[in-house]
């Protein structure tokens, strides 16, 4: 007899096989389910919200010489205060909005933002020092002439994915002023006791002339031997030295054989507002001495008489030098009226004395003598000074 499957009516049963199709299926069922369940990774979640970094609170802006510097603190959480996995992106946005009256305070937002800048996460790093960033707008001669009445206004936002950026930062607003050019020529000459720096005043700004200088400012930083003008290549940032009103200035702190790394800085006043120019070109100097000591004074030469078993010879003094790094004296001697004769010690003089012993009697002498610096500078010869000892039977000269 024909019999059917109760669960297949249209196909025959063979045996116990009319069980295993829907076991089979049912199985199929159970992996499709378990597919569609785990299609992601094992230990890798699927983040199901974009993460959204916490708005910058902190931003400032101040501008020095044609550049408004940006600083503020980078984030490192979300706004549910999940932390961030990397450093988000950084977009800048300004806006010129006009200049509030006096007392009223600056806008709190940019009305009309335009994108400035973009920075890449993997770019942070280089605005950046444990976490604090800092940025440069660098100003052109349209961003003075064009809005003279105006506040250049900042906000920056972060990203940390496509989807969604942070809110705007609080808002920083700075009343821009053209500041006096760059000094070009700032040049130095070194001198025996200090380093005397020179420039040209600078005449006009960005936007026309220059407003009257009220004064400059030096910067120095030391510097490494063979330095170059990159600023980076300092030991140390650049820090304000010195204050002078004039267009020349005299550094008497200087080691000779340091090297130096100079700016100078024009400062110029606008309403409530003091204003520094860009640095000048950047000089370096190695002030090495090379300026010898002045010639000795009050040369003497007196005839000392035999005595016992000292034959008499010639002793030389003169006034000790009154300058600090002398390290010591040379004496010459020549028989020749003008001739700068040789040198008769071997090593540097320590004392301002010396015992010529090898004279002989009935000959004239011709003495100079010399001071030697720590450097190896020679000064120029003293005033020669003439003495002898006389033959037997000759007169003492």
């Amino acid at each position: 007899m024909e019999t059917r499957n109760p669960r297949n009516p249209s196909r025959a049963s063979a045996g116990n096989l009319d069980f295993h199709p829907p076991v089979f299926g049912f199985r199929i069922s159970i992996f499709a389910f378990l597919l569609v369940a785990g299609c992601a990774s094992p230990g890798q979640p699927v983040e199901r919200k974009a993460p959204v970094p916490a708005a910058v609170a902190d931003l400032a802006a101040e501008q020095s010489g044609n550049e408004v510097v940006l600083t503020f603190t980078l984030p490192n959480e979300t706004v549910d205060h999940r932390p961030l996995k990397q450093p988000p992106a950084i977009e800048i946005y300004r806006d010129f909005e006009l200049a509030p009256a006096t007392g009223e305070p600056h806008p709190t937002a940019p009305s009309n933002p335009a994108l400035l800048v973009t920075i890449p996460s993997g770019m942070v790093a280089h605005y950046s020092q444990q976490g604090r960033v800092r940025y440069a707008d660098s100003l052109d001669a349209g961003d003075f002439t064009g809005h003279t009445d105006s506040v250049a206004v900042y906000a920056v936002r972060t990203r940390a994915s496509e989807k969604k950026d942070s809110a705007n930062s609080n808002a920083a607003g700075v009343r821009l002023y053209p500041p006096p050019d760059s000094i070009s020529d700032l040049k130095a000459d070194v001198m025996p006791s200090a380093v005397v720096l020179a420039w040209t005043p600078p005449e006009r700004t960005a936007a026309g002339p220059a407003p009257a200088i009220g004064a400059y400012r030096i910067y120095r930083a030391e510097a490494a031997p063979g330095a170059t003008t990159d600023i980076l290549s300092l030991k140390s940032p650049l820090a304000k030295f010195g204050e002078t009103a004039s267009a020349l200035f005299t550094d008497p702190q200087v080691v000779f054989g340091t090297t130096y790394a100079y700016s100078v800085r024009s400062v110029v006043e606008y309403p409530g507002k003091t204003l520094e120019s860009a640095d000048s070109n950047i000089l370096i100097v190695t002030p090495r001495d090379i300026f010898p000591p002045a010639a000795p004074l009050g040369l003497i030469v007196a005839m000392v008489p035999a005595q016992g078993d000292t034959p008499a010879h010639l002793e030389l003094s003169w006034a000790i030098s009154p300058e600090t790094d002398v390290a010591g004296y040379n004496v010459y001697r020549t028989e020749q009226a003008g001739a700068p004769g040789a040198r008769l010690n071997n090593e540097l003089l320590l004392a301002p004395a010396f015992r010529d012993m090898n004279v002989q009697p009935g000959r004239r002498y011709s003495y100079t003598v010399t001071a030697v610096d720590r450097s190896g500078n020679e000064s120029p010869m003293s005033v020669s000074v003439s003495g002898g000892v006389p033959a037997e039977g000759q007169a003492t000269p």
